[in-house]
């Protein structure tokens, strides 16, 4: 790329993220707009925003090292023209100056887990009549070592001897505004007023472990493609044995060999031949329900319809069912032996068949030409 952005913060490829962040406040407080107004110090100042934004994201960070260019993502051509992606919020200014002031207090250890999501195949008739199922979940559970606490068995943690429990240290600094009283996260406990000299040997100290365990999840009828099942606190144990979060079951309903779900109907297609269509018949189909008998009336023609009413989904909100519709497809055989040839003339000469002229219709006529039409009055 172009733009070296370790060398416009002034710091190596293998600096931490503390030696960028402390190099970035330095070069801020030089060349802040407020400070120097000169035109070519503002430009320069908006190459270290653009530089800090890059490099105090590890996502961004990585694209840049592989040679990427991280501000062309979406939200990322922010940073070079003020304050809006570089320093983040107004928080990151005044830290660039003053430091940041903490939410006053330690923070807590323990944290929220985060939402899982998985996915289950079900059958059509499992979505259409509901029913339960056992699955295996792989998520972060509490360590059973330690109980959450990260300390090793024997040990717990420990008042942080430099901030003295309070998570944040305090100085006074001199400014261009003057003498300054700043606070920040303490940099020996992280903020958590509290240190963990002996962490706990099976979870390292993060309070939680993962492990797969089986849960039991009720599918209600009528569920679909997409449908989601919220199963409470069945997610991931958050760091320090914090409460867990969500888990979520995505349904996927797999295909049937015979049926095709529209909504909350069910559709299929019944093949007969030109003499059952012709007198009439009746074709045995399973169901979901168990096998019906499906009446097809003399001189059915092929393209029309059968519905069975109540035979399909059941409802996902609301009581009832859906249709099952069986459209019918008249075949016409393309090979006859002499016999049957010749019962079909016979057939063809009884009903006076013998040369059909056939029946045309017009084609349908399109948009603006039956605009037109009813503009003309036909």
């Amino acid at each position: 790329m172009a733009t070296d952005y370790y060398s416009v913060l002034g710091v190596g490829r293998d600096a931490s993220q503390d030696q960028i962040k402390k190099a970035f406040r330095r070069l801020a407080r030089e060349l802040h707009p407020d400070v120097n107004p000169d035109p070519k110090t503002q430009e320069r100042f908006k190459e270290i925003n653009a530089a800090y934004e890059v490099l105090s994201d590890p996502q961004k960070k990585q694209v840049y090292d592989l040679g990427g260019d991280p501000l062309s993502q979406a939200g990322g051509g922010q940073g070079a023209g003020g304050f809006g992606a570089g320093f983040g919020n107004f928080s990151d200014i005044m830290d660039a100056f003053f430091g940041t002031a903490s939410q006053r207090g330690p923070r807590s250890r323990t944290r929220r887990g985060q939402d899982a999501m998985i996915r289950l195949d079900v059958e059509l008739n499992e979505a259409a009549f509901g029913t339960t199922k056992d699955i295996q979940v792989d998520t972060a559970i509490v360590c059973t070592t330690c109980t959450g606490e990260g300390a090793a068995p024997g040990t717990s943690a420990q008042t942080c001897d430099m901030c003295r429990g309070r998570g944040e240290v305090s100085q006074v600094t001199r400014s261009f505004l003057g003498q300054v009283m700043t606070s920040r996260p303490c940099p020996q406990c992280q903020g958590f007023g509290t240190v963990v000299p002996t962490p706990c040997p099976e979870c390292a100290g993060d309070g939680r472990i993962r492990s797969r365990r089986t849960l039991t999840v009720k599918i209600p009828a009528g569920v679909d493609n997409g449908t989601r099942i919220q199963l409470a606190g069945e997610g991931e144990v958050g760091p320090g044995g914090g409460p867990a979060g969500d888990l979520y079951v995505e349904i996927h309903e797999l295909p049937h060999a015979v049926f095709q779900r529209r909504g909350d109907d069910l559709h299929c297609t019944v093949t007969i031949p030109m003499t059952a269509a012709a007198l009439g018949t009746k074709c045995p189909l399973e169901t979901l329900d168990g096998v019906e008998e499906i009446d097809v009336r003399p001189g059915t023609q092929s393209g029309q319809s059968i519905p069975l009413h109540q035979r399909g989904v059941t409802h996902l909100r609301g009581g009832g069912r859906g249709d099952l519709i069986v459209h019918v497809e008249v075949q016409t055989p393309s090979k006859l032996d002499p016999e049957q040839e010749e019962v079909l003339r016979r057939l063809a000469k009884l009903r006076g068949e013998e040369r059909p002229t056939g029946q045309f219709q017009p084609g349908q006529q399109g948009l603006f030409s039956r605009l037109k039409d009813a503009f003309n009055g036909r």
